[in-house]
């Protein structure tokens, strides 16, 4: 017996994408992941030495640049950076441009040639000191890799979207060295689901991940404590403080990028002219303070190891980057806003710290603590993720000595900054909602929110001439046959009327009792919600369904038309619209 071997036999699609499979892939775009993250830092590093002959420390390059450079440098990385978004912009594809959509609405497509170009985009500013972070890049270019994997083998639905969220967690996770948190990133932000189906395969892309680019030599924890423990009532209100200021901070912050963003729209510039001028702006900036460049984790190191801060130096720093990330981010440059936004909950964690050590110095002691509390609080603020960022911080670390005070600040700050509505990270976040939102109205809402008068009955004691009457005066397919009390007995229809005089049925007479069908339609119950009704609907092919009280006898109270569920249905989605269009995505 000849055995036939072929390749799609061996490469069975549905066996190589199945769902025990795909943690396979996952852990295949773990790898990937940590070596794209890799392959990003050495870009940088490579722009850094063409325009400066050194590579590393941003702050450090921009305090060595002389007047021209600090101005002409960060101009062209904004002029080369707008001019690969705006050649992006003209590449029409049927596909998503961004991974959150791609995964989370769309359908995992994601067009290469636009991610090239915004990637390439991102590097421009990102190695010359712009004050963004580099994860957003880092993110989307290893979920290209998940949607091409998946495009090139022919894989639709679930299963491409799965490949595209497996890359973004590793790029997370190879970002901040963080393999939890990048896959809770995924699912409770981009996602919306802590289903095992969905995290373990996000679990294992982001372990691929840490452990490839630990394996290539770079630090496994960003920032590293000292042995603290937390034990005072004063530090346990002082993270308590953190937290409130960060729920009104973060939300205000936001709101700031979008403002700065409407003021570059409104000069009507094309994109590359605008980021070029954002790109002088920032180098005049630097002649100021060389510290404002880059995404802000040099000064993050430095709150945490440098004591000699003083709270009017912390002041004039978190303006200058209030500034300075606003210029960045405002132009519609793209990069990451995560790095960003916990630089300002940083330097607001030290501004409170010193404050608080006017009345209490041993406070100060715990310095490098409250700066990751600041950092979480922020970070949960701004994404209304609060399990991601106490787990972020706490990868980060390699701690969990601040996992009790990062856990009451970043609880308190997410509830607060709930009350900012319209104002969100990531856009992603606000759809999910506004569709959780209108599901929730609409279940909250009753089938006697519908109900129409009955105004087409008969009951058994008339004729069949006064019946077909009706049916020729209203036009309408059925009828509702009702006793004494408006008792509901079934329904007539136009058919079983037509079939009966057709069979010489005596039209004087009245109407005869198997005429009547009582199972023909399911009628609706008054509390029923519209989730039901649209059930009901779609089992039945008519345009409205009686409503039955059967508190007693059954009792026919009224009618609910499809039209007016479909209307109702309308209205609650245009409020949502509404609502949600005052939503802004800081991140485009």
């Amino acid at each position: 017996m000849r055995f036939k071997f072929s390749y799609s036999n061996l490469f069975n699609k549905v066996q190589l994408f199945s769902e025990p499979a795909i943690i396979l892939w996952a852990a295949i775009l773990g790898v990937s992941g940590g070596l794209t993250t890799v392959a990003f830092h050495e870009c940088v590093k490579l722009l850094q030495t063409l325009h400066s002959n050194v590579y590393g420390d941003v702050v450090q390059i921009a305090s060595n640049w002389n007047i021209w450079e600090k101005l002409l440098i960060p101009t062209l990385g904004g002029l080369i950076g707008g001019l690969g978004l705006y050649f992006a912009s003209k590449i029409k594809v049927d596909a998503n441009s961004d991974y959150m959509e791609a995964v989370a609405i769309g359908n995992g497509h994601l067009s290469i040639r636009q991610g090239l170009l915004r990637i390439g985009s991102a590097l421009s500013v990102s190695a010359t000191g712009w004050s963004l972070g580099r994860e957003g890049p880092i993110i989307h270019l290893s979920s290209m890799v998940g949607s091409a994997l998946g495009r090139v083998n022919e894989i639709e639905g679930n299963y491409l979207r799965m490949l595209v969220a497996c890359g973004a967690a590793a790029g997370v996770s190879a970002a901040y060295f963080a393999p939890i948190a990048g896959a809770l990133f995924i699912a409770e932000i981009v996602l919306g689901s802590m289903a095992s189906h969905v995290l373990a395969p996000l679990l294992i892309a982001s372990s691929s991940a840490y452990i490839t680019i630990t394996i290539l030599g770079y630090e496994p924890w960003l920032y590293q404590l000292p042995p603290i423990y937390l034990v005072g009532e004063f530090e346990l209100l002082l993270s308590i403080v953190i937290g409130i200021f960060s729920g009104f901070g973060a939300p205000l912050f936001l709101k700031l990028l979008s403002l700065t963003r409407d003021l570059y729209a409104k000069t009507g510039m094309i994109l590359p002219i605008r980021m070029a001028l954002a790109g002088f702006l920032l180098g005049c900036i630097f002649l100021i303070e060389p510290s404002a460049a880059g995404k802000g984790d040099t000064l993050i190191h430095s709150f945490m190891l440098d004591d000699s801060w003083i709270i009017e130096s912390l002041i004039l720093i978190l303006i200058i980057k209030l500034i300075s990330t606003s210029v960045s981010v405002g132009s519609g440059a793209v990069g990451g806003v995560i790095t960003p936004i916990m630089f300002i909950g940083a330097s607001t964690a030290m501004i409170l710290t010193h404050a608080f050590a006017l009345i209490e110095p041993s406070v100060l002691h715990f310095t490098p603590v409250f700066v990751l509390v600041g950092m979480g609080a922020f970070l949960t603020a701004g994404t209304s993720a609060p399990i991601v960022a106490i787990v972020l911080l706490m990868e980060m670390t390699n701690s969990l000595q601040i996992a009790a005070p990062l856990i009451f600040a970043s609880v308190i700050s997410f509830y607060i900054s709930r009350l900012f509505t319209g104002t969100v990270m990531f856009g992603i976040t606000s759809k999910r909602e506004k569709q959780d939102l209108v599901s929730l109205r609409i279940s909250q809402l009753k089938v006697r929110n519908l109900l129409s008068p009955v105004d087409t009955t008969v009951n058994p004691t008339q004729t069949l001439r006064e019946a077909l009457e009706i049916f020729a005066n209203t036009g309408v397919k059925n009828v509702f046959v009702i006793g004494e009390d408006q008792e509901y007995l079934g329904i007539l229809t136009n058919k079983n009327l037509t079939h009966g005089i057709m069979s010489s049925s005596p039209l004087d007479e009245p109407i005869p009792a198997d005429f009547v069908q009582r199972s023909f339609v399911d009628p609706l119950q008054l509390d029923m919600n519209l989730d039901e009704v649209q059930n009901r609907f779609f089992s039945y092919n008519g345009e409205r369904l009686p409503v039955v009280d059967y508190s007693e006898k059954p009792k026919l109270v009224g009618l609910v038309y499809k039209s007016d569920l479909l209307r109702k249905l309308s209205e609650i989605k245009k409020i949502e619209d509404r609502r949600g269009s005052k939503s802004v995505d800081i991140r485009r």
